[in-house]
């Protein structure tokens, strides 16, 4: 398939669309993602399993757009969730509950009892004291809730501290020490059957090494589990795999990644439930923003954007890298470095710092590049700023998915 997004007579497009003429019907700032790239990043996944058993549940923090999540499910996907709220997005993007896995270390009551009404696959139980809520809520509905345990591996998986998950000083998982010990006295409850076995390390993941090893040492517990008769009908490997965000990086190869998965997991007779989220919308979203002021302050050159932290919060919060791009190149113009700042009232409200790029003026429309994952998910209204409009684009035609939100919608809910 051909990139999703490239320039054609130096204009920027987004499959077979301009994104000129998305920015100017919909207007800045504004999301953008292609369809087919994140059909593309997912059929990756599905063909390199072949025929070892699985499920490809995505992650839906990662972008949980209605029109995103209807697109997956149409596709096969099945869910990774971490709230209520998501699972209400799922269902109502047509998502099937019985491919639901439920993570996160803070489920409340009234969560997990709405998944449990709604029939999801499992839950991915982090605490001995959530497998005795879980029983207690499955007891009131007279079910069965199937569950696994999240292990902690303690892999450092060498990413951003933020976004790291698998070491013992994080606050997600089991310690593996005690993990067959919580299986033991799991067995008494009489309403929740342990079938899986789950962890997730980070994300962001570049080397897929941390990823094996602890695929690795979840096998060997798997293996110790079934020795004490703990019967396992799926392993959890979580997601984690990342994307290049600048252009000397290489992001990991999916296919070759799952195809030595799926060795490992050969003769166990588990099936495989992944989570990916980053690597199937990463690239397929760009952010527009036009172009304010053009502003030099000492030794410091500015261009002041629409876009800010409270649209793409991802450079304040990890100092993460976007590429950012002009809708419209004209090499003669040259180049600069700026910092590419917002209008929100913070220092750190920066979508880039000394980044040499194309010598754009105001009026100019610019792509933030690689922003379909935690990119709109973690907008916020900071500054009483509007979020941004989400437009899908599929082949020559495109279409608002999300409204830009309103000054009434900003007070929607007071009193």
């Amino acid at each position: 398939m051909k990139p999703a997004y490239e320039y054609r007579d130096h204009s920027l497009f987004c499959e077979d669309v301009p994104l000129s003429e998305i920015a100017s019907e919909v207007g800045t700032p504004c999301y953008v993602y292609s369809a087919g790239s994140i059909r593309e990043k997912f059929e990756a996944y599905r063909e390199a399993f072949g025929a070892t058993p699985h499920r490809i549940c995505y992650a839906v923090k990662a972008n949980f757009n209605l029109s995103v999540l209807a697109l997956l499910a149409r596709a096969g996907a099945g869910f990774d969730i971490v709230s209520g709220g998501e699972l209400f997005r799922v269902l109502r993007a047509g998502g099937d509950p019985a491919t639901v896995v439920f993570s996160g270390v803070g489920k409340t009551a009234e969560e997990i009892d709405y998944a449990l009404e709604a029939g999801i696959h499992s839950f991915n139980c982090e605490s001995e004291a959530e497998l005795a809520l879980l029983d207690a809520l499955a007891a009131r509905r007279g079910l069965v809730a199937r569950a696994a345990i999240r292990v902690n591996p303690d892999v450092d998986p060498a990413t951003h501290p933020y976004i790291a998950t698998g070491l013992k000083e994080h606050k997600f998982g089991i310690d593996m020490a005690d993990a067959v010990g919580v299986y033991e006295r799991a067995a008494s409850l009489g309403h929740v059957r342990l079938v899986g076995l789950s962890c997730h390390i980070g994300s962001q993941l570049l080397d897929t090494d941390p990823l094996i090893e602890a695929v690795d040492r979840m096998l060997e517990l798997a293996s110790r589990l079934r020795a004490r008769g703990v019967v396992l009908t799926h392993v959890d490997f979580g997601g984690g795999l990342g994307i290049a965000y600048r252009p000397e990086e290489r992001a990991p190869d999916v296919r070759a990644f799952i195809r030595l998965l799926s060795e490992k997991v050969a003769g166990t007779g588990l099936e495989v439930i992944i989570e990916p989220g980053r690597s199937i919308v990463g690239e397929a979203g760009v952010l527009l923003t036009r172009v304010l002021y053009r502003k030099r302050t000492g030794r410091k050159e500015f261009v002041i954007v629409d876009a800010s932290m409270s649209d793409l919060i991802r450079p304040a919060l990890y100092q993460s890298h976007h590429e950012i791009i002009p809708l419209r190149r004209v090499p003669a113009l040259g180049e600069v470095v700026a910092d590419v700042v917002g209008p929100v009232c913070e220092t750190g409200d920066f979508l880039a710092r000394d980044r040499r790029m194309a010598n754009v003026m105001p009026g100019d429309l610019l792509a933030v590049c690689s922003a379909g994952a935690y990119g709109f998910v973690l907008a916020s209204n900071y500054n009483a700023r509007p979020r941004p409009a989400e437009v899908l684009v599929e082949g020559d035609r495109w279409r608002v998915v999300r409204a830009r939100e309103t000054y009434e919608d900003l007070i929607r809910g007071e009193l």
